[in-house]
């Protein structure tokens, strides 16, 4: 499970998609790297490294979990044997007002929506379930991260302030912070990852015009970050300047992870409170670089959980095979 009562990126990228959310800012660009029409199949396996104790499995791809113009899920335990879905609409959609909607699971497979929205002009949403049963939701609103709080998990209501803005100690001229991951340690410190966008296309050839990067800050009350500097650069041969929609989570070795999607697939960097490990191939999808050209969609914003001993990635894909996917752990 998903340790997020102790925790758009790209939802699939092959066209670039540069999106300037309506939420009065030109924070989103990053939101849509790149889009895809891609016919999704099941069962592929598309090779994956885990955490070391589960280093002969890989990553395995399954089938639709929500199906719809969604993107940017994010997966909460909710109480025993029960587990909830909260992804965002898509900002291609028409006439849209940044909608965040949420569905239950008992088996990770089988998705049921709830009615009504949770949240709207919100993107990337991220929920915490607190320790006192509460839930906090970090999302992306005027290019900056805010939260909301709710006592059910379905009505959110605004908290007054900026959870993380644009400034920060690195000499960074960043557009806009989004897509944040949030994990509560057992002792009780937040640690946020956060996308820092740059108005500046990383190499010739890369198709996003913005560099992203992720950066991280931590909290002991989940209102007030301080900032730790650059978590994961990705301006580097590996990842092309481009990382977005990471989750970090707690797994079966006792370690954290971060998963996170560039051009090429899902990455997985270690964490180990202080320091981030180099990137490793998760998941690919039909994601490639040949020779200076990218090819293929790789998997959107991944979220993970363990559900009934089986551990799922959820993340977002565009064209005809539009909505929530999960792939799991075998």
């Amino acid at each position: 499970m998903r340790r997020k009562t102790n925790e758009d990126g790209v939802a699939h990228l092959l066209a670039v998609v540069l999106v300037l959310a309506v939420l009065g800012v030109a924070g989103f660009a990053g939101y849509k790297v790149m889009q895809s029409a891609r016919d999704k199949g099941t069962g592929a396996n598309n090779t994956a490294t885990t955490s070391e104790t589960e280093e002969a499995k890989t990553w395995v791809e399954g089938e639709m979990a929500v199906e719809g113009k969604y993107a940017d899920a994010d997966v909460v335990q909710i109480e025993d044997g029960k587990w909830r879905l909260y992804y965002a609409i898509q900002p291609e959609v028409p006439n849209n007002n940044h909608e965040v909607y949420s569905a239950t699971s008992t088996d990770g497979k089988t998705w049921t929506q709830e009615s009504g929205t949770r949240k709207t002009m919100a993107t990337f949403p991220e929920v915490v379930k607190l320790a006192d049963g509460r839930y906090r939701m970090y999302y992306q609103n005027s290019a900056v991260i805010k939260s909301a709080i709710s006592s059910d998990g379905l009505s959110f209501t605004d908290e007054a302030g900026t959870r993380v803005g644009t400034d920060n100690s690195e000499g960074l001229t960043l557009d806009n912070t989004a897509a944040p991951a949030v994990s509560l340690q057992a002792d009780g410190t937040y640690v946020m990852l956060y996308r820092g966008s740059i108005n500046e296309r990383y190499a010739s050839n890369t198709p996003n015009p913005s560099t992203n990067l992720y950066l991280w800050a931590t909290s002991t009350d989940g209102l007030t970050f301080t900032q730790k500097g650059i978590a994961i650069d990705s301006r580097d041969e590996t990842l092309n300047g481009q990382l977005d929609g990471a989750d970090l989570v707690k797994m079966n070795d006792g370690k954290y992870y971060v998963f996170a999607t560039t051009y090429t697939g899902v990455y997985q960097f270690s964490f180990d409170g202080t320091t981030f490990g180099d990137p490793v191939l998760a998941l690919a999808g039909e994601a490639k670089k040949q020779g200076n050209n990218f090819t293929g969609a790789p998997p959107g914003d991944p979220t993970l959980a363990e559900i009934n001993g089986t551990w799922y990635m959820y993340y977002g894909a565009t064209g005809t095979s539009s909505g929530i996917h999960y792939a799991t752990l075998q």
